[in-house]
């Protein structure tokens, strides 16, 4: 569990997966991930979410506001798909009404400093499509430095998906 001052980043829990799927549902929070969330894909996330907290320590761990108990969404660290080979990543998904608070930026903030200072990794990586300004601005100000060499099509995407592109930002370990 992370703590900053107006957020827990914590597992998951059996009750995370009816708000994670209505955020799911919000044609605004998926306009740059993809087709809207099933609830059954809602379940498998948060299987998975479990089962890499279990095997590795982290995952993109649930976020609760802590004046109210409210889910906002997730964010924190897992280990990056196949075709990243190794890194480690950071991501972020708020629901829309928790959007412009600062709050992706306090979780992801909390999720840097939990990596630096519990994983021995040289960088952290994000991921985004180039239209999702708001995610990349995020990953700016947080430190991080895109990797022009590194943009790819996410084999994940069919061809053809405007959400195909994607574009891959860094921050390496503070001296």
């Amino acid at each position: 569990m992370i703590e900053t001052p107006r957020l827990i980043l914590r597992g998951w829990r059996e009750a995370d997966v009816a708000p994670f799927h209505a955020m799911g549902q919000d044609e605004e929070v998926m306009r740059y991930l993809g087709p809207l969330m099933t609830l059954d894909q809602a379940r498998a996330a948060y299987q998975r979410c479990v089962a890499r907290q279990a095997e590795s320590g982290c995952c993109f761990w649930a976020i609760e506001r802590k004046n109210d108990g409210a889910f906002l969404g997730f964010c924190g660290l897992q280990k990056g798909y196949d075709f990243l080979e190794g890194e480690i990543e950071i991501g972020w998904r708020l629901r829309r009404e928790a959007w412009g608070q600062g709050y992706a930026r306090e979780a992801a903030a909390a999720s840097l400093a939990w990596g630096w200072a519990t994983l021995d990794i040289p960088r952290i990586t994000a991921i985004t499509v180039p239209a999702n300004h708001r995610s990349w601005h995020l990953m700016e100000r947080l430190g991080m430095t895109r990797d022009l060499a590194a943009d790819f099509d996410h084999p994940a995407v069919p061809d053809g998906s405007p959400l195909k592109q994607h574009i891959l930002y860094r921050i390496v370990r503070p001296a």
